[in-house]
């Protein structure tokens, strides 16, 4: 395994973001639409926070069927992104090893870290993305 390898070379840059005005049902429907368990919330370009599938299941039923509750359209009416969205985030430039991300995610027990280049959002990190660089590696 390389140990300057960068975290340039196995980040999502397909990344969907929402905006902190968006609904939370229309962030929900981008989760299971995408298969997908974070997205970066970006207001006028800049990166303002992170919402995960984890926050959102806090609040709801979401995960427990595929049939829609009406519970989960009262919650998601209660609360907004901005309220329940990470704040505050650890955000990485492209150049970062990634033995360094790997080390950030395991000590503050993060899932996933934005990639970003003068305050500009390139692309997302997860703890999936570095499993898969390892099952490369080990092959």
């Amino acid at each position: 395994m390389k140990n300057t390898a960068t975290v340039k070379d196995i980040m999502t840059t397909n990344v969907i973001t929402l905006s902190s005005s968006d609904k939370l049902e229309n962030a929900e429907k981008l989760f299971k639409k995408n298969n997908i368990r974070h997205i970066p919330i970006v207001d006028n370009g800049e990166i303002v926070g992170m919402l995960s599938y984890s926050d959102l299941l806090r609040l709801s039923f979401a995960d427990l069927t595929n049939e829609e509750f009406e519970i989960d359209a009262f919650i998601y009416e209660m609360f907004t992104i901005k309220q329940i969205m990470a704040k505050n985030l650890t955000m990485v430039p492209p150049n970062t090893t990634i033995k360094k991300v790997a080390q950030m995610l395991v000590e503050k027990e993060f899932h996933a870290l934005p990639i970003v280049k003068d305050e500009k959002l390139l692309g997302i990190v997860t703890s999936t993305d570095l499993s898969r660089y390892l099952v490369a590696q080990l092959n």
